[in-house]
């Protein structure tokens, strides 16, 4: 562990969790950034901590939008919002694992270290209010979760055998006939697909697919 005036980086979630995991239990005002749904909040329950406060905790959280190409992870997200009463919108954009809390403490997520994660704690005002702002923006831009989840369905019914076509290197005219759509239509579902993940092209498409377990 290092420790300035305003910020501590600890490594590990269990000293993380030992460090912060009380504040939970008494925030009022969470916000969360996160790229998939394994976060350290969620392994140790901190985050449910405040879930079960419903009605007294103002939750907002901003996911990757490749998550919702997974069924069983879009129906998870919905029962975040509908259970815990969390306000849930998705993005395009790459997310770094980000918690403010009260808009007094920033958690941030670092690299991988020997197989344990680095966190930076932060309590400097001008630092955690630039984080803020950052987060305000990402959740302007960010799209409600129902919005997104709708204008991802059909996308998501296909994307397997999609991914699975554009990993065997398939030309468009050929994967196009194998799913039952037009040329047209098939490079409409690519792009949305594309989209949906944050790349900006297939090669790297596929490469975030791997990385949320979609291939």
């Amino acid at each position: 562990m290092r420790t300035s005036d305003a910020v501590t980086v600890v490594r590990g979630e269990e000293e993380l969790f030992r460090r912060v995991g009380h504040l939970f239990s008494t925030v009022t005002d969470l916000a969360c950034a996160a790229n998939d749904l394994a976060t350290w909040v969620a392994a140790h329950g901190a985050g449910e901590l405040a879930e079960r406060r419903a009605g007294q905790v103002r939750i907002r959280k901003i996911y990757r939008a490749g998550l919702l190409l997974d069924p069983g992870t879009a129906q998870e997200l919905a029962r975040v919002r509908d259970r815990h009463g969390a306000q849930v919108r998705i993005s395009t954009e790459d997310l770094n694992e980000t918690i403010v809390l009260d808009g007094r403490l920033v958690i941030l997520a670092g690299d991988l270290t020997a197989g344990r994660r680095g966190y930076s704690v932060i309590t400097q005002p001008e630092t955690v209010q630039g984080v803020m702002s950052l987060f305000e923006a990402a959740w302007r831009s960010a799209t409600e979760l129902a919005v997104f989840d709708a204008q991802v369905s059909e996308i998501r019914r296909l994307a397997p055998a999609v991914l699975d076509l554009l990993g065997s290197g398939v030309k468009d005219e050929a994967a196009a006939r194998t799913l039952g759509l037009g040329v047209r239509t098939y490079r409409r579902r690519v792009a949305e697909l594309m989209a949906a993940l944050g790349a900006e092209s297939r090669f790297q498409a596929g490469v975030r697919a791997r990385e949320l377990g979609l291939v």
